[in-house]
């Protein structure tokens, strides 16, 4: 009945006028049958067994593949295939066949999040129970209770937890966890495109130490990580493990038919090219799709916008189906509401679903057969993951894209190519980022004393031991460096921020209550966390209050409000050195380290739906000063007449727009992880130029990455500002800070054609 009902709405959207209007693209990705392998006679029978009550008769080409790579031969193994292909057993089967071998087997799995560990305990413990056998599964989290941690540590064959966890509350109590490291056969860790940027350069030091506690206790463990859809996963697990991989990326599980339609929405200002909210056209879309009882899925980008469209959607179908047949998940829901709203889409009790990424992990939900987007996720990757939360079992399903009028989205919708030819996208990490190799360096000590010689995991670091030394952090004694500090080193290390120097935001919605809810690097906090600043954290609005500059503290209180905030920052930017140069007949390109002195000056209130300038106020903060990596393009005097200088200052402020949102595509980062800043004369070469610099002390290797990929980016823009449907230019493609009478989007194109026609030239040459 629902299949028949999905193709009399789909039917719907291809005839009704006023909908096949707004779809860009309709794009069907044909099904695909099971490629299968039998069980290999090496599986223990009970594992066999177990499998087979469960309605596993054979084994998909890629679990058979990691089965024997990771479990025979003993090699480290990436497995890349989509959602809901049974990545689950690459990795459970090579961990329960060791640990029916040798009891005194042990696993250590790591993952992003909690819910997904909670969810993964479940999958493992069904297994488990079906073979009748005493092997003990558990997660160890900051909500695992005191009197069963002492149980996990002694006797937990497989121990589930997550880098934080794994970096403050394992690694530097480690004699306590003898048993775990003593016999430590494997090392899972999942969605391991999640592990990039600063979090993935703290994460890979964590495993250097984790590999370092291992080896001291007798034992090479074998890695085995999953990936989504990535450019480049074997590079990926190398980099955050230090260690050689198999590549697994033959998908065996099966595909029901796709269609994927990328729907804009109508324009209702044609000179500034702003559409109609993506939310109200989701509403539309969502409603009409629960009236015919079409299990859907819808995901939003913020809690804000996640519950605007759930009490939307709950009014507009409660005669229909009642309002609990519509749930929201996001993060701030406790784990009892979430298990509950998960178990209804298995059983079919909820219809629908509204949630932030906080489902794009593979925590799992059964079968929905629409999903709805509410912009673009901001990665393929994520777009690719929350478009595997429908069809998962075979069935036919419906992916619908709703664009925003953000440039991103814009492209995005209009060049379906890019989305769904290739998939530009890689993940960054620099686990040698300076900053963030001393303070794992200082934490390794505490667990265990350097030796003379010793690397850390192949990195030379005796120059660093040597320094810490001075510092009077560690002590020299004989051959041996030792942590000689009472303070406790992890504490003071936060896995998602560079700096050394955080500012703790602390949450005081509740009367006569405050908690901590996180922290940011001061170089960051200047934009984000200044008063009256909108702060977003697990997708729930928060306002600053008060930002307490000298005691690093921010105190936030909880909102709603239908605008974010946006700070300017003044930057004076220095180049202290050049590591590398092409010069061009019309332009340089260069590579190498920069001091930025930033001080964050006006905040503007900008508009959710529309991008609108709603209001703005001053910002009272000293400068900062921060050492980082840039790539920088520059263009010579000849340019500088060509253009005119007012045209010249025009065409660089719209090509950095349009870098400002191109670029974080490819290097797959968030937009205010690599900032980017035109001067028409920089203080280095006195010539105009546009800097793109990573917003982290020492860099973690976003700027070089553009630097690398300049041609890809370049014909990017290229493509989003001739894609965009305006004339003169708006805040979808060259933005709003422009003087748009002046033709700002014919400057910009002018300048981006230079710099593509010369490197064409060049590589035909």
């Amino acid at each position: 009945m629902q299949k028949q009902n999905l193709q009399q709405v789909m039917n719907w959207m291809k005839n009704d006028p006023e909908i096949s209007s707004r779809i860009e693209y309709w794009h069907t990705i044909e099904e695909k049958p099971p490629r299968t392998s039998p069980f290999p006679d090496t599986l223990d029978n009970r594992l066999k067994q177990a499998l087979m009550q469960r309605g596993i008769s054979e084994m998909y080409i890629h679990q058979a593949e990691a089965l024997q790579k990771s479990g025979s031969e003993g090699r480290n193994t990436v497995a890349v295939t989509p959602t809901a292909s049974g990545k689950t057993l690459c990795y459970n089967l090579p961990v329960l066949q060791s640990i029916l071998q040798d009891k005194e087997s042990r696993a250590l799995y790591l993952f992003p999040t909690k819910a997904l560990a909670q969810d993964q305990k479940s999958e493992m413990n069904e297994l488990i129970a079906d073979m009748g056998e005493d092997i003990r599964s558990y997660t160890y989290d900051g909500d695992t209770d005191a009197g069963i941690r002492q149980v996990i540590r002694k006797a937990g064959h497989v121990v589930m937890t997550n880098p934080d966890m794994l970096h403050s509350a394992v690694l530097p109590h480690h004699t306590k966890w003898v048993s775990l490291f003593e016999n430590l056969k494997y090392i899972v860790i999942d969605e391991i495109h999640t592990y990039r940027g600063v979090f993935g350069s703290h994460t890979a030091n964590v495993i250097r130490r984790l590999k370092r506690i291992a080896e001291y206790y007798g034992s090479s463990p074998v890695f085995i990580c999953t990936s989504a859809t990535i450019a480049n996963p074997r590079e990926l697990a190398e980099s955050l493990t230090g260690s050689p991989f198999h590549l697994i990326d033959e998908n065996g599980a099966p595909r029901g038919r796709k269609h994927f339609v990328f729907y804009n929405p109508p324009v209702v200002h044609e000179a500034l090219n702003i559409r109609k909210g993506a939310v109200s056209e989701v509403n539309a879309l969502a409603s009409r799709f629960l009236k015919e009882n079409i299990q859907t899925i819808v995901f939003a980008r913020s809690r804000v916008t996640v519950e605007v469209i759930l009490t939307h959607l709950q009014e507009l179908v409660k005669k229909e189906l009642g309002p609990k047949t519509i749930q929201g998940y996001r993060g701030g829901y406790l784990p009892k509401q979430r298990r509950e709203i998960e178990h209804g889409l298995r059983t079919g009790d909820v219809m629908g679903v509204v949630s932030t990424n906080a489902l794009e992990l593979g925590v799992d939900i059964g079968q929905l057969q629409v999903c709805l987007m509410t912009g673009y996720p901001g990665s393929v990757a994520s777009a690719w993951q929350q478009a595997g939360r429908a069809g998962r079992r075979q069935d036919e399903s419906l992916i619908v894209m709703v664009a925003n009028s953000t440039p991103v989205d814009q492209y995005m919708i209009q060049q379906p190519s890019f989305f769904l030819e290739q998939n530009p996208e890689s993940a960054r990490i620099d686990p040698d980022n300076l900053i963030i190799l001393v303070d794992h360096v200082k934490c390794a000590a505490f667990e265990l004393p350097f030796q003379e010689g010793e690397t850390f995991d192949g990195v030379d670091i005796q120059e660093v031991l040597d320094y810490l030394s001075e510092e009077q952090v560690l002590h020299q004694r004989g051959h041996k460096w030792y942590w000689m500090n009472d303070a406790f080193p992890a504490h003071g290390v936060s896995l998602r921020s560079a700096s050394q120097e955080n500012v703790v935001i602390i949450d005081q919605t509740q009367t006569g209550s405050a908690k901590v809810i996180g922290e940011m690097d001061r170089f960051s906090a200047m934009t984000l966390l200044h008063d009256n600043a909108v702060y977003l954290h697990q997708g729930i609005q928060y306002q600053v209050r008060e930002l307490d500059w000298e005691e690093k503290k921010a105190y936030v209180e909880e909102v709603e409000v239908e605008y974010y905030t946006d700070a300017n920052l003044a930057v004076d930017l220095k180049v202290l050195e050049e590591d590398r140069k092409s010069e061009h007949p019309s332009f340089t390109t260069a590579f190498g380290d920069v001091m930025v002195n930033a001080k964050a000056t006006v905040f503007k209130k900008i508009k959710m739906t529309t991008f609108e300038n709603v209001g703005s106020g001053p910002i009272h903060l000293p400068e900062e000063e921060l050492h980082t990596n840039a790539c920088w393009i520059s263009f010579p005097e000849e340019t500088v007449k060509e253009f005119g200088r007012n045209s010249l200052e025009q065409a660089l402020i719209g090509c950095a727009n349009v870098l400002r949102h191109t670029a974080p595509i490819h290097v797959m980062c968030d937009r205010s992880d690599l900032h980017v800043v035109p001067q028409m004369k920089a203080t280095h070469s006195e010539r105009p130029t546009i800097f793109l610099y990573d917003r982290y002390p020492g860099g973690v290797g976003l700027s070089s990455a553009v630097h690398k990929d300049i041609k890809n980016i370049l014909n990017d823009c290229r493509k989003l500002i001739r894609s965009c449907p305006c004339t003169s230019g708006c805040p979808s493609c060259v933005g709003s800070d422009l003087n748009l009478d002046e033709e700002a989007k014919r400057l910009s194109l002018r300048l981006i054609r230079i710099l593509e026609e010369e490197q064409q030239i060049e590589a035909e040459a």
